[in-house]
């Protein structure tokens, strides 16, 4: 039964608070747009796409209005290009990122996901097509996010695929290097990649997928922080309690949103990812959400046990408020979108080091970091490397979002504007792990992946 109190409460949150719906994100199959030719390949994805598409934005807008909840994003993510291409006998598969992008367009979405290949236990000739394309796909087209899964528990580390994406991020950002190297702001390295996120840069429509499906994304860091606040000087367990009701509050508002989308679109109800999702704007920070437990500065110690406990509280509450959970769920640390997090690194408090060891205990991975433009490919290979072996050992997903800023060095400071902020240069050790990289092949999987 849902009172006054409630409504009100709800109201306080959208309005002081920054609660909102980060994302509803229509995952499409796009299957059936398999075709040997690239220009009736491309064009059977444009099709299709701006026809189960076509009614999203205002869907999204009437809910937005009716309801009066906030929903920032309206989204896209398609089947991974790669298996889709499989069977075209082009090598060169941007025209692909050129009909999803004019798609997106047409249909008013912010942004469109899948230009993707999984390649954790090897390459297909389509995944080398590609992901060799990855640049000039990205710095062609404004709205299409990329991702590469070269990982999984199961199958160990593809360290060939990890070497060549330090390469691929290198070209993307030399060529966009007119504009602040953002093609790179569009690419994820992932290890374990859920097949249902709504979350860009990372989302794909899995094979396990629907036809089509309406994932939604939550949000509410400010929210968060302002109930520990309320909490007082209060013991760490019921502090979690607390994180736990909100963290439900918050869930709930997405379990709405999902189904109302789901029932106007007539479209299945896919997931609620209840990630704790932050934006540039003060008061909506992850970063706050620590300092206001108790921490000085994140990145000091105490900073990962405090994400830690965090991270648990969200997925505890956020569990009990929806049947179908799934994305990434729970807190995203990127750097440049998160004003506390920009905070810490200028106080030079947060460091490359300590964003490896939270990322153990979160949600995704070393997300959105600018870092030197004269890093080497492979050291950038190398700082996946570390990433996705976390994940691996820890059986959860892990990512790499590295913008290797053309021209910049550390304290220099690049602007992406909207969502993707503001990223510091972080300084990072260069010293060369050239040798170790090279070596290619693929490092096995850990003994705890045989659970059979």
């Amino acid at each position: 039964m849902i009172n006054t109190k409630d409504i009100l409460e709800t109201i306080k949150m959208i309005e002081e608070e920054h609660l909102d719906i980060r994302t509803i994100t229509m995952g499409i199959s796009l299957t059936d747009c398999a075709a040997d030719s690239i220009d009736m390949l491309c064009t059977r994805v444009y099709d299709k796409i701006t026809r189960m598409a076509e009614r999203l934005v205002r869907v999204g807008e009437d809910i937005e209005h009716e309801y009066g909840i906030p929903i920032i994003n309206k989204r896209i993510s398609v089947t991974p290009i790669s298996i889709i291409a499989s069977s075209c006998r082009a090598l060169d598969f941007s025209p692909i990122a050129k009909a999803m992008d004019r798609a997106a367009e047409v249909v008013g979405v912010n942004f469109i996901g899948g230009y993707s290949a999984l390649v954790h236990k090897g390459y297909t000739n389509a995944d080398r097509n590609l992901i060799e394309s990855i640049p000039e796909a990205l710095s062609a087209t404004g709205r299409v996010c990329s991702s590469v899964n070269v990982a999984t528990t199961k199958a160990g580390i593809n360290m060939d695929a990890v070497a060549q994406m330090g390469r691929i991020i290198k070209t993307c950002a030399y060529l966009t290097k007119d504009n602040s190297s953002i093609a790179c702001a569009k690419l994820v390295v992932f290890a374990n990649v859920p097949e249902d996120n709504p979350f860009m840069a990372g989302a794909f429509h899995g094979v396990g997928e629907p036809e089509c499906v309406i994932n939604v994304g939550v949000s509410g860091p400010g929210v968060v922080r302002s109930a520990i606040e309320r909490a007082g000087e209060c013991d760490m367990s019921a502090l979690a309690e607390t994180i736990k009701k909100t963290a439900f509050k918050i869930t709930r508002m997405g379990q709405l949103v999902a189904g109302e989308a789901s029932r106007r679109l007539g479209v299945p109800f896919g997931i609620v990812d209840l990630s704790l999702a932050p934006t540039p704007a003060i008061g909506d920070s992850v970063a706050h959400i620590l300092e206001a437990m108790g921490l000085e500065c994140t990145g000091g110690h105490g900073t990962t046990a405090a994400l830690a406990m965090l991270n648990d509280a969200v997925k505890k509450g956020g569990v009990m408020a929806s049947s179908h959970v799934g994305g990434l769920s729970g807190a995203f640390i990127p750097v440049s979108e998160d004003a506390g997090m920009i905070s810490a690194v200028e106080k030079g408090v947060l460091r490359l080091d300590k964003l490896e060891a939270m990322t153990a205990v979160c949600s995704v991975g070393l997300d959105m970091i600018a870092i030197p433009g004269s890093t080497t490919a492979e050291v950038i290979s190398a700082i996946i490397a570390d990433e996705i072996s976390i994940g691996v050992v820890n059986n959860k997903t892990t990512a790499c979002r590295l913008i290797p800023a053309y021209g910049c060095e550390a304290g220099d400071r690049v602007e992406f504007g909207g969502l993707l902020g503001t990223a510091p240069v972080m300084k990072i050790e260069q010293s060369s792990p050239e040798i170790f990289i090279n070596r290619g092949g693929r490092i096995p999987a850990p003994i705890q992946s045989l659970r059979n």
